[in-house]
């Protein structure tokens, strides 16, 4: 697997070319200007984490923000921008420092904010950690991102589902090769 970093058009793979996946890069990495879309041309899959921000147009995408960019609990709505809003190409995005990665050794912080913010006993945040931490834990972010990437290609024959993988450190796209 190699992660590249996209600062330069001519770094964007051939098959990219002329799809929303590239325009998508070239507005977050190139400052490219925003145009106006009268209706999404992609759906976005991305992390829930608040540090990051895409630099796109206004109805450019669909955004699924879902922790670890994980949408195995979210098809129906991948479904609905596939069939209804006639999404053609995925880009999943991953980031560094995700928090979802060893999500178990979040489990005491999880509890006690639980506890704190949501006046939870903390037998039924445990229990909340324990049923859902599991569906919800990756292991490393690029890697679970190719997968997932893998997973909905299979399902969506149809469709480009395309791994991305973006840097909190300089808010940059690059490509996941696999």
């Amino acid at each position: 697997m190699k992660i590249v970093k996209i600062t330069d058009a001519s770094q964007i793979p051939s098959e990219y070319t002329d799809t929303p996946i590239a325009e998508l890069i070239e507005y977050q990495n190139l400052g490219k200007e925003l145009h106006t879309c009268l209706s999404a041309r992609l759906l976005i899959g991305m992390c829930m984490d608040n540090r990051k921000q895409l630099r796109i147009p206004e109805n450019f995408a669909y955004i699924l923000r879902t922790g670890g960019a994980n949408l195995r609990n979210s098809e129906f709505k991948v479904s609905y921008a596939i069939a209804i809003g006639e999404a053609k190409h995925i880009a999943l995005i991953a980031h560094n420092n995700c928090g979802m990665v060893n999500l178990a050794s979040k489990k005491a912080q999880f509890i006690q904010g639980l506890c704190k913010n949501a006046g939870w006993s903390r037998e039924r945040a445990e229990e909340h950690f324990m049923n859902y931490a599991p569906m919800f834990e990756i292991d490393n972010e690029a890697e679970f991102v190719v997968a997932e990437a893998k997973r909905l290609a299979d399902k969506y024959p149809g469709i480009m589902v395309v791994p991305l993988y973006y840097s909190l450190d300089d808010n940059l796209l690059s490509l996941i090769l696999d």
